[in-house]
């Protein structure tokens, strides 16, 4: 079983009797966490998770989740491969820019495009999300210009777009703390008579946060309209997922007194059926759910981290294996006779979505080194002034030295 099953609290609209699905077993799912050495080897079998989708493209039949994406057409399926193909370039582009210096940091999601992709098209228009800081195929879900995610980390703004434009709220650093945030949000919603639903979104090591535990205590009492993503790339920074939890992370939520589910976070198929399952449970009045996206991060934590330190290229091959990407081609090859041309085309479009980003990105002015002492104090105060006279000398020193 996927989904540990327990009764929510006094539900505003029931209309399942049970929470439950069987899950699909397939050696494509990845490593038991929990089980693995740090130096990646594989030590027991593979974990039962939901999938639709094998590594080889295979369609696979799911009785509890089918129905979620039924009546799905082939050209729907080349929409999820064109976003996951967009994501990715745009992904690729911004670490390369990052190490040409024209970025501070970044945070990639390579590998996690499905799981990003598959859950932020299950989304309404009216449904809020909360990310973290790696959530860009959500973002390019919910329509928010891939240039507007790098000013933060370029240092010309703190976000970059409107929350209430695209329902997508700033990318937050402090980690697990959106949770908190969703789950007062889904409360204002439920209070509001709104038939919609939140998500939000997290990794495995932030589920060790007090923050994500105070959101799930808080969601299952008050029967929140809140979906609780996370995405289980299987290491936090260096910290494998076996050194964050004793037991599967989806099966956190029996504690909390709400459903969990794993899916194969490389199935955007499949992830897309969870999700759609999950948020039609919150918009339903049947209270919160983890889904944990069971899936792995190809590339460093962000550019400052060198993942080769702490992981085997054995492990990172073997996921390679089952590429998100690769895995809807072959489907779409296979299945619905998806010719070349329709590769290439989306190929094209890619690359001019690398140049348009490099393009902008270099051609963003340079931020006001004052403008971190505004808005500090509504009326000023001292200190502050203080402190932009010491910023200002130090700023006129390397004028100065110039000079010489």
């Amino acid at each position: 079983m996927t989904v540990e099953s327990t009764t929510a609290r006094t539900p505003r609209r029931s209309t399942r009797s049970k929470t439950g699905a069987t899950g699909t077993k397939t050696a494509g799912a990845g490593s038991r966490a929990g089980t693995r050495k740090s130096s990646g080897t594989k030590k027991s079998a593979d974990p039962e998770l939901v999938q639709l989708l094998t590594p080889e493209g295979k369609r696979v039949k799911n009785a509890e989740y089918d129905k979620y994406v039924a009546g799905i057409t082939a050209e729907e399926l080349r929409g999820l491969y064109r976003d996951m193909v967009l994501t990715r370039r745009f992904d690729s582009e911004a670490t390369s820019l990052q190490r040409q210096g024209e970025l501070g940091l970044w945070a990639s999601l390579l590998g996690q495009e499905a799981a990003q992709i598959g859950s932020g098209r299950a989304l309404r228009d009216d449904d809020y999300v909360f990310p973290t800081y790696r959530e860009h195929g959500v973002a390019w879900c919910r329509g928010v210009d891939p240039v507007n995610l790098l000013g933060m980390f370029r240092g010309v703004n703190n976000g970059g777009w409107d929350p209430n434009s695209n329902n997508f709220h700033l990318y937050t650093i402090v980690i697990g703390s959106q949770t908190l945030h969703a789950t007062g949000y889904a409360m204002g919603v439920a209070k509001d008579g709104a038939d919609s639903a939140v998500i939000a979104y997290f990794g495995d090591g932030a589920s060790s946060q007090g923050d994500v535990n105070e959101a799930f205590t808080y969601s299952a009492v008050y029967n929140a309209p809140v979906v609780f993503f996370c995405q289980n790339n299987q290491w936090a920074i260096s910290e494998p997922t076996e050194k964050q939890t004793r037991v599967p992370l989806y099966q956190r939520a029996r504690g909390f007194g709400f459903p969990g589910v794993r899916v194969d976070g490389n199935d955007v198929l499949a992830c897309l059926a969870v999700t759609r399952w999950a948020l039609e449970r919150a918009r339903g009045g049947e209270g919160p759910t983890l889904v944990e996206a069971y899936t792995y991060r190809m590339g460093a934590h962000t550019t400052s981290d060198d993942p080769t330190r702490y992981r085997s290229e054995e492990e990172r091959l073997a996921w390679e294996a089952k590429d998100p990407v690769l895995r809807l081609r072959r489907h779409l090859e296979t299945a619905h006779r998806t010719d070349e041309t329709f590769f290439a085309n989306v190929e094209a479009e890619s690359e001019a979505l690398g140049r348009r980003v490099r393009e902008a990105v270099r051609a963003m002015p340079d931020p006001d080194g004052f403008a971190i002492f505004e808005h500090v104090y509504a009326d000023g105060h001292a200190l502050v002034d203080e402190e932009r006279a010491q910023f200002a000398a130090y700023q006129a020193s390397f004028a100065d030295a110039e000079g010489v």
